[in-house]
């Protein structure tokens, strides 16, 4: 096999191409006619290439994954290698083998990603991602930080009419309580999606405008769009407005905001007004 790209980001996208082609030969093996055997399969199929390639390519890194065993415990921040070395890492990948597996198990959908980002000790930002892709296999893309999307076009309607109609990528399973009523506020309309890869994806490439969560979500959930956000350009915060931190004793990040940057404050007092 020939061997990976060695800059990180490049890693990451080739990882997140990898385990995506993989999810679509499952796909096409399994069928949909078991969803519970698909989502289980699935899951593995991804999370196993990942390690396994991580392991070797990557031995001196930690790793922080949705399907590790105690992924979800909050550690006490006494706790260090001897339990958890990505908590005395310098380098963690943060990875979500298989964003959307309720998507992934439906045919025909397509709003389901592949999450693989690095987190670094040394990183300048807040958030400490360095690198970061998201794979949409069933749309046959990969968005990464190696070659991050141009800033997104303002949309038709703010162009022909001189003011923004704001398109809120929603959960069409879990939206916000607060949402249909901040999207009336500030003059939007919800857009359903699956996954929160798909969703901040979209906000990556211009489809919607903005993706705001409040409904509980965990670092591997948002670490690598948010890091693909964030190298486009993009806003992204908790929904209070202060900063996204990653590999935290606690994994739970349970809210955020990725949106266009002219849109933030506006956004940000909107959700002030509606989230409490």
């Amino acid at each position: 096999m020939t061997s990976p790209p060695m800059i990180d980001g490049a890693f990451a996208r080739w990882l997140a191409s990898r385990a995506g082609q993989a999810l679509l030969d499952l796909r096409a093996e399994m069928g949909f006619a078991d969803t519970g055997a698909l989502k289980s399969a699935g899951d593995k199929v991804s999370h196993d290439l990942i390690r396994t390639e991580l392991a070797r390519w990557r031995p001196g890194d930690a790793v922080l994954s949705e399907e590790d065993e105690g992924s979800r415990l909050a550690w006490a921040a006494e706790v260090n290698a001897g339990a958890v070395s990505r908590l005395t890492s310098d380098r963690v990948w943060i990875i979500d083998p298989l964003d959307g597996t309720r998507e992934f198990s439906e045919e025909g959908r397509s709003d389901w990603a592949v999450h693989v980002a690095l987190w670094a000790r040394s990183a300048p930002s807040p958030h400490g991602l360095v690198a970061g892709a998201v794979g949409l296999p069933a749309q046959h893309r990969v968005l990464g930080t190696d070659y991050p999307p141009a800033y997104p076009p303002m949309t038709v309607e703010a162009a022909t009419a001189g003011e923004r109609k704001i398109r809120l990528a929603a959960s069409r399973s879990r939206p916000p309580v607060f949402l249909t009523d901040l999207a009336e506020d500030v003059g939007a309309h919800l857009v359903p999606m699956g996954s929160a890869g798909a969703k901040i994806a979209a906000v990556v490439t211009g489809e919607v405008d903005a993706y705001i969560h409040a409904g509980g979500q965990y670092e591997w959930d948002s670490a690598a769009p948010v890091a693909v956000a964030t190298a486009t350009g993009l806003h992204a915060s908790r929904i209070d407005g202060s900063a996204l931190k990653y590999n935290e004793a606690d994994p739970r990040l349970p809210d955020l905001l990725v949106c266009r940057k002219d849109l933030a404050s506006r956004l940000l007092a909107a959700l002030h007004r509606h989230s409490g």
